[in-house]
C-alpha cells in the first residue's frame, strides 16, 4: 500500500482530517460517502474525488463536511482537499466497510493464534483487505479523533495485528463476492457494554447514567481502573468515527456483563446499544451481526440460572431487532480459556449471517435450529424449530444431549430427546406432567449436539420464562 501523505503548510490554520481518513482508505460502496475534517472558521474547502470536485466552507466550530456521492466498488483512487494547504490522499478504494467491536474476543490478534492458522497467515496478501486499528482511548465526553497507525493492507506481516475474527469475516466476503473490505477495528478487552453507549442512550438505564461524571477529573484516565464506566468508550473509540459511512458491524462481546452478573439486565441494555449507534451513525437500521458467547468454566451436574446461558437468552432475544444476525458458538469454546482460539470458524459464521442478511443469498443456511414453538403432548413436550436447513441431527450421531425437562415444582431433570422430522420430543420418566423445557442452558453446555445437517448449532433456549 501507498504510504505517500502530502501536506503543504502554512502559517495560517490549515486544513486538517481524522485520522480515519488517511492513505490507503476503505470508504463504502453504493452509498453517498460522508467526508470531514477541521479548517479556520468560514474557510473554503474543495475536495476533488473520482473526478469531480466539491465545495464547502468550515462552520463556527471549525468543522466541515462532504457529501459525495454514491460511488460502485473499485480503485485505487485518489482524493486531494484544499484549503489554504493541500493534502493528497492516495491508493484509496472504495467496498464494504465493517465496524470490528466489542471485547477481548474481538481484539483478539492473528499473532496470539498464529500456530493453529499458519497456512491462512502465509496465503494473507490481499490488498483488497484493510485494516484501521483504533487505539485504546477513554473520554467523558466525545472525543474529536482516534488515535491509530493508518489503513493497513493484508500480508503476512500486518495481518498478524489484524482483529482474528474480523480477518476471518473479510477473507471469506471477499472470496466471495470480490469487493474490498475495510475493517474498522475499534474493541477494548474486559469491557461491558455500558462502556460503549452514549450518555443519552444511558438515560433510561439511571443505575449507569449515575456512575457518569458530571466534569472529567483532573489527569490522563487510566484505562484499567477507568475503561469499564459507563460511556467512556462510546467517547473514546466509537463518537470520533461515526461521521464515516459503513456497510454494517460484526460485534462480540457480553462476558464482561455475564461475569458481572447482569445476564438479564442485557435484554435490555444490548438492544439499547444496537439503536444508540444507529442512531447516532445516522444510517437507519445498518445490519449489526454478533456472537453468542461461548461455552465456558467446567460443566456442572446441575446447572441452573447461570450467568452465560442467561446472557445467551439475553442476546437471542436481541434479534427481534431488525436486520440483526446471532453466531452461535456454545460449541466451539473451551472450558479453561474464556479466549477459544477457533476464531476462524466464528468469522464463518458471522460470514454466513452476512451473506443472507446483507449480500441477498437466500440459497445459503446461515444459522442453526431456533426454537420456533413448544406444546405438551401427555407424557412429553413436542418442540418445534426453524432454521433447520435440509434436516434436524445429532451431531456425532447417537442419542440428544443438554435437554431438560420440569413439571410444576420446577425442578428440572435431565431428559430423553429425539428427533421427529423438524420437531424434537422430550421427556423424562421422572416428570409425568412436564411444563417445561430447556436445552444447553449452562455456562458450558459440554455436549449439546442439536444441529442441522448444515453443521450449525441449535441455539440455547429455555421455555420457563
Amino acid at each position: 500500500m501507498s504510504s505517500i501523505f502530502v501536506v503543504t503548510f502554512s502559517a495560517q490554520a490549515e486544513v486538517t482530517l481524522p485520522s480515519l481518513v488517511g492513505n490507503g482508505m476503505v470508504l463504502q460502496r453504493d452509498q453517498p460517502i460522508t467526508v470531514w475534517g477541521w479548517a479556520e472558521a468560514k474557510e473554503k474547502v474543495a475536495l476533488t474525488f473520482n473526478g469531480k470536485t466539491f465545495a464547502t466552507q468550515a462552520g463556527a466550530d471549525q468543522k466541515w463536511q462532504v457529501k459525495l456521492p454514491s460511488t460502485p466498488a473499485g480503485g485505487p483512487y485518489t482524493m486531494v482537499v484544499k484549503g489554504r494547504n493541500t493534502i493528497t490522499l492516495q491508493d484509496i478504494l472504495v467496498g464494504d466497510v465493517w465496524v470490528c467491536s466489542g471485547q477481548s474476543n474481538m481484539q483478539f490478534q492473528m499473532k496470539t493464534v498464529q500456530d493453529r492458522y499458519r497456512q491462512e497467515i502465509a496465503s494473507s496478501a490481499n490488498p483488497q483487505i484493510r485494516h484501521f486499528l483504533v487505539k485504546h482511548a477513554l473520554a467523558y465526553s466525545p472525543a474529536r479523533d482516534v488515535e491509530s497507525a493508518g489503513w493497513q493492507e493484508a500480508n503476512p506481516e500486518t495481518v498478524l495485528g489484524f482483529t482474528a475474527v474480523g480477518y476471518f469475516f473479510a477473507r471469506e466476503l471477499f472470496e466471495k463476492y470480490k469487493v474490498p473490505i475495510g475493517l474498522l477495528h475499534t474493541s477494548n478487552g474486559g469491557t461491558p457494554a455500558e462502556a460503549w453507549m452514549s450518555a443519552d442512550a444511558l438515560q433510561e438505564f439511571p443505575e449507569y447514567q449515575a456512575l457518569i461524571p458530571k466534569s472529567a477529573p483532573a489527569g490522563p484516565l487510566k484505562e484499567n481502573g477507568e475503561k469499564k464506566k459507563p460511556s467512556v468508550l462510546y467517547n473514546g473509540m466509537v463518537a470520533p468515527l461515526l461521521p464515516y459511512t459503513i456497510k454494517g458491524v460484526i460485534w462480540y462481546q457480553g462476558e464482561a456483563n455475564a461475569n458481572a452478573g447482569k445476564g438479564k439486565e442485557y435484554a435490555q441494555l444490548f438492544p439499547a446499544l444496537i439503536k444508540d449507534w444507529r442512531s447516532h451513525w445516522g444510517q437507519k437500521d445498518f445490519p449489526f451481526l454478533f456472537v453468542q458467547l461461548a461455552n465456558y468454566a467446567l460443566p456442572k451436574a446441575k446447572p441452573g440460572d447461570d450467568s452465560w446461558a442467561l446472557l445467551r437468552e439475553a442476546q437471542s432475544q436481541t434479534l427481534s431487532l431488525p436486520n440483526t444476525g446471532m453466531a452461535v458458538t456454545h460449541d466451539i469454546g473451551e472450558a479453561n480459556d474464556i479466549h477459544p482460539r477457533n476464531k476462524k470458524e466464528v468469522g464463518h459464521r458471522l460470514a454466513l449471517l452476512a451473506q443472507t442478511l446483507v449480500y441477498g443469498n437466500t440459497e445459503v443456511v446461515a444459522s442453526g435450529p431456533t426454537l420456533k414453538a413448544v406444546k405438551q403432548d401427555g407424557k412429553k413436550m413436542v418442540l418445534s424449530f426453524e432454521h433447520t436447513g435440509s434436516g434436524l441431527v445429532a451431531k456425532g450421531g447417537g442419542e440428544l444431549n443438554q435437554f431438560m425437562v420440569a413439571g410444576a415444582s420446577g425442578t428440572f431433570v435431565a431428559a430423553t430427546a429425539h428427533i421427529k422430522g423438524d420437531q424434537v420430543e422430550v421427556w423424562s420418566d421422572r416428570v409425568p406432567q412436564p411444563v417445561a423445557v430447556r436445552y444447553a442452558w449452562a455456562n458450558n453446555p459440554e455436549g449439546a449436539n442439536l444441529y442441522n445437517r448444515e453443521g450449525l448449532p441449535a441455539s440455547s433456549f429455555r421455555t420457563d420464562r
